[in-house]
Order: structure tokens, then C-alpha cells, then sequence
């Protein structure tokens, strides 16, 4: 990676937050799941965090919140990223899928 690249990772809050997201899905790999919620959680703190990168990272975030037994975090965070009108749609539309899998699970329409 040239200097620059290296800078461009590292000093945008895009980059920021892309670095953190990364290394919240590889802890997430690794079935570390209060790492990779830290990780995810500092991403979404990051200032002027674009919208699709926050769609992304919430998302991720719900899921391991929903792997370590924390169904409502999870759920809250696939609400957050119904409700932003800017989301990738497809980042919305998996965010519904797995609420409506969560309900269909239940029985419940919410958890």
C-alpha cells in the first residue's frame, strides 16, 4: 500500500470507520463478539460517518449483538436501519429479511 492509499485509510472518517468495521468482522469471524461490538460500536461514532457505511455497520452490529444472545440490541439495530432514508437498499432490505425471520421465529412482531 503506497503512502498515500495508507493516508487515505487512515485519516478520512470514511477510512476510519471502514478500518474499524473491518477488524468488528474479523472478530466477528472469530466468534469474538464483545471485540467486534467495540469495534463496530467506534465506527459508528466516528464523525460524519457517511450514511452507507453506518447502514452497513449497524447492520453487522445487530447481527453479533443477536449472536451473543442479545435479541434487542439486535432488533434495534435493524429498526435504526429501516428507519434511514439514505440506506443502500440492500442493506435495508436484509435488515428486514432478518427481522421478518426473527417475528416468523417468535411468533412475536417484535422480540
Amino acid at each position: 500500500m503506497s503512502v498515500l492509499s495508507w493516508l487515505g485509510v487512515h485519516l478520512t472518517n470514511r477510512g476510519k470507520a471502514l478500518s474499524l468495521y473491518k477488524r468488528g468482522m474479523t472478530r466477528a469471524r472469530k466468534r469474538d463478539h464483545q471485540g467486534a461490538i467495540n469495534d463496530y460500536t467506534a465506527s459508528i461514532k466516528v464523525h460524519d460517518l457517511p450514511t452507507d457505511v453506518k447502514a452497513m455497520v449497524l447492520y453487522n452490529r445487530a447481527l453479533v449483538y443477536m449472536a451473543a444472545g442479545d435479541d434487542l440490541k439486535g432488533v434495534d439495530d435493524l429498526d435504526t436501519v429501516v428507519a434511514m432514508n439514505e440506506a443502500p437498499v440492500n442493506v435495508k432490505t436484509m435488515a428486514r429479511q432478518k427481522l421478518a425471520k426473527m417475528e416468523s421465529r417468535t411468533g412475536k412482531s417484535k422480540v
